[in-house]
């Protein structure tokens, strides 16, 4: 075999016009290696012929197996075949079959027509945010993307529970001014999963008018718009910042998605704002109906005036104790009723199992306490006593009814 200096020298005299039999003389090698070196495309190369080696022996049973079970693990192979020798040495032969075995799965180049889709995604940012009550922890941010102009709008919320995404998904339809004709989810549990609508999903949709699409198993390409843009916020939006609460994180990420909307996306060769403007001209008009979401909740204001949203307490006008009262909350504001009246208002806390307090709230059941635990007035006991002499009656009255006086006996 000739070396890869010979076999560039040969292709260089080749071309120079040097005849083939002279090329053989000089070089001291045959004319035919000088024929097939001038015919190669590609530079020699030293290639071992195949032979037997210790995992030829158990080839067709693990091929048997992955037939059954493309996906089964190497370590679970090398048990069942009686493999006693090097793991690595299975694992790199196992690697080299398994792609014979699996089902292909082809993915189409999928064209977006204008106003006709937005996919829906959460983002979980690699970054911990304070709370109310010194903890950080991560948090979800709701992501809709136009399939077709790629516009992205995105809003940190509390949790990833259906009241949440569904408010988190109107305020960001309201961002667009139109509606897309369908929202597209991968199934998300607070959303829905096959056929299974979580509660209120159905009755948003059809408020909107839209429709709602949750992408089977393994569908990657039918949501990779979404997903490309929430990877790129973590290498272009992340770096470097610092976020003070939630409240922050959505005015910095709110700001920054002003600019990168302006970008110019490559495979469009467009900025996001060049195209936005057809998506929303084919895009559904808003409701004319107003939304009824978030949470809510109707129950009887216990002598502990509190009550619970998620996992968090708020305090209530102690004077309403024993009422009805009607609990709701936005991503922002929690709110109590009383027979339409406000009997409490508090910014909803993100933290999880804390207790909320109005100081006023305080202050009315110290009032309603001591009110409860003064002792009656002697005035208004000779009111009852007065009131008890105008219900007195004649004794001789029961003694005539019963035939005991001498009137009756007779």
């Amino acid at each position: 075999m000739i070396t890869l200096e010979d076999w560039a020298l040969i292709r260089r005299l080749a071309a120079d016009g040097v005849p083939k039999s002279r090329i053989a003389e000089r070089l001291g090698i045959s004319r035919t290696t000088v024929i097939k070196a001038v015919s190669s495309d590609s530079p020699p190369r030293y290639v071992r012929r195949p032979g037997p080696t210790s995992f030829t022996a158990f080839e067709p049973a693990v091929r048997a197996l992955l037939e059954e079970v493309p996906d089964m693990p190497a370590t679970v192979l090398a048990e069942r075949v009686g493999w006693t020798g090097s793991i690595r040495w299975f694992r790199e032969n196992v690697k080299r079959l398994r792609p014979e075995h699996r089902p292909v799965d082809p993915a189409d180049r999928i064209v977006w027509a204008p106003g006709d889709a937005a996919q829906c995604d959460l983002w979980f940012p690699p970054r911990r945010i304070p709370l109310e009550d010194g903890a950080a922890k991560l948090l979800p941010v709701l992501v809709i993307t136009a399939a077709h102009s790629r516009f992205s709008t995105g809003r940190m919320i509390p949790t990833r529970k259906t009241e949440d995404l569904l408010l988190g998904t109107w305020e960001l339809i309201q961002q667009f001014g139109r509606v897309p004709r369908r929202l597209i989810w991968d199934n998300e549990p607070g959303i829905g999963r096959g056929q299974r609508r979580a509660e209120g999903v159905a009755s948003f949709m059809g408020t909107l008018a839209t429709k709602l699409v949750l992408l089977p198993p393994r569908d990657p390409e039918s949501k990779g718009v979404v997903e490309r843009r929430n990877g790129w916020f973590e290498t272009s939006f992340l770096p470097g910042r610092r976020f003070a609460s939630p409240t922050d994180f959505n005015d910095q990420f709110t700001d920054w998605l002003t600019r990168a909307n302006a970008r110019v996306v490559r495979t469009l060769k467009a900025a996001p704002t060049d195209l936005v403007d057809a998506d929303r001209a084919a895009m559904l008009a808003l409701p004319p109906v107003p939304l009824h979401l978030g949470w809510r909740n109707k129950i009887r204001l216990g002598r502990d005036y509190y009550v619970r949203l998620d996992t968090n307490d708020y305090s209530v006008d102690p004077a309403v104790i024993g009422r009805m009262v009607d609990v709701a909350a936005d991503l922002d504001r929690v709110r109590v009723r009383c027979e339409g009246r406000v009997v409490a208002e508090h910014s909803r806390v993100w933290a999880r199992g804390t207790t909320v307090t109005d100081p006023v709230h305080v202050e009315t059941a110290a009032w309603l306490r001591k009110q409860f635990q003064q002792p009656r007035t002697a005035t208004a006991a000779g009111v009852v006593a007065a009131a008890g002499d105008d219900l007195a009656r004649d004794l001789s009255d029961y003694d005539r009814a019963f035939g005991l006086t001498e009137e009756g006996i007779s």
